[in-house]
């Protein structure tokens, strides 16, 4: 299996179809948190829409050329969420990277070190040349991470995502190769 390890305690891997019910108990458990800024949540009804999830990511690991876009995030041998590139456009080497991280996960320093993994490997197995991240002005935590890493502020999209029942503007940062220490 595919294992990236930061530390001790926390390591990135590849998702499996054994995942499915830890993966879906984790989204559900962190629904409440999570549903302020994720607007697909009330589409995971079932362990299967879990495993249809990873199934896609699966494909996506193959359509890459067995480069991962997804990882699980593992802290003490738990998924405590999920961290990879939503999209990834070769002919540019643009990667858009996506996050998320289980309420009871919040705090200990795992979504920094999963974040800063995923540049590296961006950067240095994809030979990414850019890498970006939209955030919905508001939610300050998930901006806090691309801030920390160097990225820069290159504008701001009005009601960029329906979530639920109205829209957020969301904030784009970059950051290119050469920008990367």
């Amino acid at each position: 299996m595919l294992t990236y390890k930061i530390d001790d305690e926390v390591s990135l891997r590849l998702f499996t179809e054994d995942d499915a019910e830890e993966f879906y108990n984790l989204t559900i458990d962190s629904k409440p948190y999570l549903k302020q800024w994720l607007g697909w949540l009330d589409n995971i009804e079932s362990v299967e829409d879990s495993a249809n999830n990873i199934r896609a990511r699966l494909k996506g690991f193959v359509e890459n050329g067995g480069y991962l876009k997804s990882f699980a995030i593992i802290y003490k041998g738990k998924i405590a969420g999920t961290i990879g590139f939503n999209d990834i456009n070769k002919a540019n080497r643009i990667g858009v990277i996506g996050y998320w991280l289980g309420e009871k996960f919040q705090g200990k320093g795992i979504m920094s070190k999963a974040f800063k993994t995923v540049i590296d490997y961006g950067f240095k197995e994809l030979e990414l040349n850019r890498i970006e991240v939209s955030v919905a002005v508001e939610n300050h935590k998930s901006r806090a991470l691309p801030e920390r890493f160097g990225f820069t502020i290159e504008g701001e999209i009005r009601q960029a995502e329906w979530l639920y029942d109205h829209y957020v503007d969301h904030v784009i940062y970059g950051l290119l190769s050469e920008e990367w220490t």
